[in-house]
């Protein structure tokens, strides 16, 4: 899934649901860290186990539970490949900070919204040594 739709994401996210629920077995590494960030977020548990009435659903007034839990996949991509290079480094010293590796990657994910927020609101590609200083201030904070 390399430009996945919003469709196809919040499927993977129902369907790795049900399967968990199921007792069926997932298919591959991708539908296992998917249900590694569900069930860090039991407040989306609900919205996942009703496809019919949040599949379309536009969130507007309210927060995404599926944007959340798909930055928390995308940072846990970089992580895994420490790319922008450094983040890895960054991150361990944000969690040593923080003690808690979930609340360590919630300071880190409001870094990367706010990094592709820039660069949607700039139209310029994400700023990868901002990102970084973000994720570093708040290892300091």
């Amino acid at each position: 899934m390399f430009d996945p739709s919003r469709e196809q994401v919040r499927e993977l996210f129902f369907e790795t649901w049900r399967k968990y629920r199921a007792g069926e077995p997932l298919a591959g590494g991708m539908e296992s860290l998917v249900l590694d960030i569900v069930l860090l977020h039991p407040e989306c548990h609900e919205v996942l186990s009703h496809p019919a009435r949040f599949r379309e659903k536009d969130y507007t007034e309210e927060s995404n539970p599926f944007l959340h839990m798909s930055l928390h996949m995308a940072l846990e991509e970089q992580l895994s490949i420490d790319q922008p290079s450094g983040i890895a480094g960054q991150f361990e010293r944000l969690l040593t900070y923080r003690q808690d590796r979930h609340a360590a990657l919630h300071d880190a994910i409001e870094c990367l919204a706010e990094t592709l927020w820039r660069a949607q609101r700039d139209a310029v590609p994400p700023d990868a040594a901002f990102y970084l200083e973000c994720i570093g201030r708040k290892a300091l904070a």
